[in-house]
């Protein structure tokens, strides 16, 4: 499986047995799988058929898939529902007797609610039915279609993210360079410090350079640089997978984070703090573009 984004759209139209549809599909990010289905009265089979659609294709993301369906005049009659009609005159009959009301002509009769609809083809069940499974199948085009926008969009994703992961590897690189200079820094910085607060301190050497050495361990982003290297390394090994990636990738960016801003907190030099900086920065970038990777 490629990279997949969480964005797309897809439509269908399509028709059988004097009804016609329209299937559309339509998703966005989202953190979990969500698919919600909207369609016409009489069709509540599809809904399921939706959804069991939707979780077979994705893992992440808020879709809806919407179907409106009408049925051309000429597929069914129209028909009088004699009950209905009954029911109306049974309540104005008292009117008429007393003289309240003149007696109704057809065509308002016709006019009420519910006295004229069209006839149903419930009946035919086996036409009900082909009728269905029709728009089944176009519920299926319209989320393969929608498959295939989400993986046009992690396409473009792609270069994107292995950019930033690229860049990062580049700042992690240069920390380790930066980070050579530490030691020597630190020492330097405490003794300069020292024989200022305390110049009779001059004389305690061996003590002196324990304290430095304290300090120069306390400074040491060893550890956080190996970090960065090993996620580096999960981060293209996630992006060239064919497994679905963003969850993992996001969880990614919180440990990148993580030491970076210890590597931010450990720096003694402004050459490394400057470069923790920008590997934050390029991390949140990072960040951002995988909240759109499914």
């Amino acid at each position: 499986m490629a990279l997949s984004g969480m964005t797309g759209f897809a439509r269908e139209d399509g028709a059988l047995g004097g009804w016609s549809w329209t299937v559309e599909a339509r998703s966005v990010n989202g953190r979990t799988l969500e698919a919600r289905f909207r369609g016409p009265p009489r069709f509540d089979a599809l809904e399921k058929a939706a959804r069991d659609g939707a979780q077979a294709r994705f893992q992440r993301g808020q879709l809806n898939v919407g179907l409106s369906a009408k049925r051309s005049e000429a597929a069914g009659q129209l028909r009088i529902n004699t009950a209905q009609l009954d029911e109306y005159l049974r309540i104005g009959e008292p009117y008429l007797l007393e003289g309240k009301a003149l007696a109704p002509r057809l065509d308002g009769l016709l006019g009420l609610r519910g006295v004229v609809e069209a006839a149903d083809d419930t009946d035919d069940a086996e036409a009900r039915e082909a009728v269905e499974a029709a728009m089944a199948v176009s519920i299926d085009h319209v989320l393969d279609a929608l498959k295939a926008a989400r993986l046009d969009e992690g396409r473009a994703l792609l270069p994107i993210l292995e950019g930033q992961v690229a860049r990062i590897a580049e700042l992690v690189s240069q920390a380790e360079a930066n980070a050579a200079e530490q030691p020597a820094y630190v020492r330097e910085r405490f003794v300069k410090r020292l024989a200022e607060l305390a110049p009779e301190a001059a004389d305690y050497e061996e003590r002196i350079v324990q304290e430095a050495a304290v300090l120069a361990a306390k400074a040491d982003v060893r550890e956080e640089l190996d970090r960065l290297a090993t996620h580096v390394a999960a981060a293209r090994a996630l992006l060239s997978g064919d497994q679905a990636a963003g969850r993992r990738l996001d969880f990614l960016t919180q440990e990148f984070m993580r030491e970076a801003n210890t590597l931010c907190s450990k720096s003694a030099t402004t050459a490394l703090t400057a470069v923790g900086l920008e590997l934050k920065a390029v991390i949140e970038q990072f960040r951002e573009q995988v909240q759109n990777v499914e």
